[in-house]
């Protein structure tokens, strides 16, 4: 669906890191969590760069779309000017595949790395507004890029976060919170005589951020046994799966981020290939 959109805000929340939230009516209540919008800065001015910026959905409120994003190049900095109440943007979307809850989840784990957490918004709530019990691990490089991390706090208390200098939480990476919340689980069997098997299980896992970072706690989580999901964010041209500029390598050869993804099956990525291959 094209849409053109109206700016309600746009504001830092951290370093180089914004909020902005969309007035879409159309679009906003097809979303699902996972998908993205595929966004052109100004439809009326052919100075502005021309391909259009995948952005992956926060959270959806009413008619609008909530939106993270860092500035890292010129696309991003113009967007980080726009103004509440511009209409010169419009977006395409929702685009892409959504993060997958089966009927039979009881524990799920959801884990994110610096703006990944973004993608995993709407699907933190979905569990929340269906009343199950989901573990939350955050990490980021200080407790200032801890993006939503109010917004996670409302929605659940069992919530841990991993900071590479200290500042919030746990110093370290994010991997070893994981492999601490699989050892409580099976901690937890002994004290109730379940067997470890069953309690060391998260019934799914659901992982973005950095992809390095997917590739190691996707290792962790695999060799427990957990079935295990990414999100991969790539360069689009078209967004639509027809350019074949965002493709990611897996077990069954190249496939598209904007159409066959952006949420994949952990394990059928190719991730050192995916890394090796990543255009930034």
């Amino acid at each position: 669906m094209y849409e053109p959109v109206e700016v309600v805000s746009n504001e830092a929340v951290a370093a180089d890191v914004y909020r902005l939230r969309l007035r879409a009516p159309q679009t906003a209540p097809l979303v699902r969590g996972g998908q993205f919008v595929h966004l052109r800065l100004n439809r009326h001015a052919a100075h502005t760069p021309l391909l259009r910026r995948p952005l992956s959905v926060c959270q959806v409120y009413g008619d609008e779309l909530l939106i993270m994003y860092a500035v890292v190049g010129t696309g991003t900095e113009v967007l980080a000017g726009k103004a509440v109440g511009d209409t010169s943007m419009d977006i395409i979307g929702p685009l892409g595949s959504c993060w997958p809850i089966e009927e039979d989840v009881r524990t799920p784990l959801i884990v994110g790395g610096g703006l990944g957490i973004a993608p995993l918004g709407m699907l933190a709530h979905a569990f929340r507004d269906r009343g199950i019990n989901v573990k939350i691990i955050q990490a980021a490089q200080t407790a200032e890029r801890l993006i939503v991390r109010e917004a996670h706090e409302r929605v659940k208390r069992d919530i841990v976060f991993a900071t590479d200098d200290g500042t919030c939480g746990y110093h370290g990476i994010v991997t070893d919170l994981v492999r601490e919340a699989l050892a409580e689980r099976a901690e937890g069997a002994e004290r109730t005589g379940d067997t470890a098997e069953a309690a060391t299980m998260f019934d799914v896992a659901y992982v973005c951020g950095p992809e390095p970072m997917q590739k190691a706690v996707s290792e962790v989580l695999l060799q427990a046994g957990v079935r295990t999901y990414v999100s991969f964010e790539r360069r689009m041209a078209c967004g639509v799966g027809a350019c074949l500029g965002c493709t990611v390598p897996t077990i069954d050869g190249l496939k598209r981020a904007c159409a066959d993804g952006p949420v994949f099956a952990a394990e059928e990525v190719c991730f050192d290939d995916a890394i090796a291959s990543r255009v930034h």
